[in-house]
């Protein structure tokens, strides 16, 4: 396997885990800070608002920028941005320093993604992305849990000083092993934003959007929803965060050969009706570790499996644009994790936490009608006129 490929996983493998491992240890950096619970988790809401709103910023007005350079300077900032969130004395500054971490992402991620493209035979293109967003979902499934353990038997500093070394490591690997890319076309912010105004598109990244949003309500504040069964044991926490990450992986891996079988509407929906009823029964499967189990395993292999189907979706509608739509989805989910994160604190403040699956639920159906009308308006327009924005 190219090495280039696998320190640009490693590098994804670092902002994912950034993005994730803030679920494991929000009760401690909420006694570090002397905050609520509401309060600490929006660490994890300006991280991935930054992140989300300066990605195509960015990769709009770098397009001239060297390649290397940028991932370089992507991950240096991220790497000094997370040190300083470990040193951070107040809680105004470490969610400064927590959106200074999403500017690194920004500048990382998309150019990972366009790169690895970049150095592959174009037969192999679609091995390269997968190899680089395995990343992501590697950092679901182990690179949060094990950040969670650390902070849970030590301190949630600790965790981001991981984090750190993560993303030091991929920058050391590419300076080492990166030679300069080839610069691709450049395209301009409004270029990138411009597919949004087909219905077909603004209704799915919709989708997109909302659906996380109650996905990210409940994780965000894992740790709360699932208190009763944990009983405060951050190796426990630890192990049902890899259960949902573990769930989320296979489930991508089957997405593909049920879209082939189904297609992506019925699968869409498929999976979004088991983690609406899932959502709604979580004060009560939530009171019992074996219950609580069977949700996580549930709740992590459909609310993952919806990506797959939903990029399907998406590259159906523009195929000449598939790699602007999907960072746009990208920056949905991001959206949808900062949402979560807002609401998942109001509602903890309203209904309690053990009842945020039902704050979840009403979210998740909103993302299921949604998803319905943009399925009916697919079919409707003509395909010679499918093709939406850049040309």
């Amino acid at each position: 396997m190219d090495r280039r490929l696998l320190v640009f996983t490693l590098g994804m493998f670092a902002i994912g885990t950034d993005n994730f491992v803030f679920a494991g240890v929000l009760p401690e950096i909420a006694r570090g800070f002397h905050i609520g619970i509401g309060a600490a988790g929006q660490m994890t809401t300006i991280y991935a608002l930054s992140y989300a709103l300066l990605a195509p910023t960015v990769a709009a007005l770098a397009a001239n920028v060297s390649r290397k350079r940028l991932l370089l300077a992507g991950l240096g900032t991220f790497v000094v941005a997370n040190l300083a969130t470990a040193v951070a004395p107040t809680f105004a500054i470490a969610l400064a320093t927590r959106a200074l971490a999403g500017l690194g992402a920004a500048m990382y991620s998309p150019t990972a993604v366009g790169s690895a493209t970049a150095i592959v035979p174009r037969e192999r293109t679609g091995s390269a992305l997968a190899i680089v967003m395995m990343g992501l979902t590697v950092a679901a499934a182990l690179g949060s849990p094990l950040g969670a353990v650390i902070g849970g038997l030590g301190d949630w500093r600790w965790t981001m000083v991981f984090v750190a070394t993560l993303a030091a490591v991929s920058c050391l690997g590419l300076f080492a092993f990166l030679s300069e890319i080839p610069m691709l076309p450049a395209v301009s912010l409004s270029q990138r934003l411009s597919p949004i105004a087909d219905a077909r598109v603004g209704l799915t990244l919709a989708t997109s959007f909302l659906f996380f949003a109650g996905v990210f309500t409940i994780y965000t504040y894992f740790s709360v929803v699932f208190d009763r069964a944990i009983g405060g044991n951050s190796v426990l926490l630890g192990g049902l965060m890899v259960v949902w990450g573990v769930a989320g992986m296979a489930s991508n891996l089957l997405a593909g050969r049920m879209i082939d079988k189904l297609g992506s509407h019925k699968v869409l929906g498929f999976m979004m009706t088991f983690v609406l009823i899932d959502f709604v029964l979580l004060r009560w499967t939530g009171s019992n570790l074996w219950l609580a189990l069977a949700a996580i395993v549930v709740w992590g292999g459909f609310g993952w499996g919806i990506v797959v189907p939903l990029q399907h979706r998406l590259v159906h509608i523009g195929p000449s644009i598939a790699p602007i739509l999907l960072g746009l989805n990208n920056s949905a989910v991001l959206l949808g994790s900062a949402a979560g994160g807002i609401m998942g604190a109001i509602g903890i403040k309203m209904l309690g936490g053990h009842s945020l699956g039902y704050l979840g639920a009403v979210l998740v159906a909103v993302s299921m009608i949604s998803s319905t009308i943009s399925a009916r308006r697919i079919p409707t327009v003509h395909q010679a006129n499918a093709q939406v924005g850049v040309r």
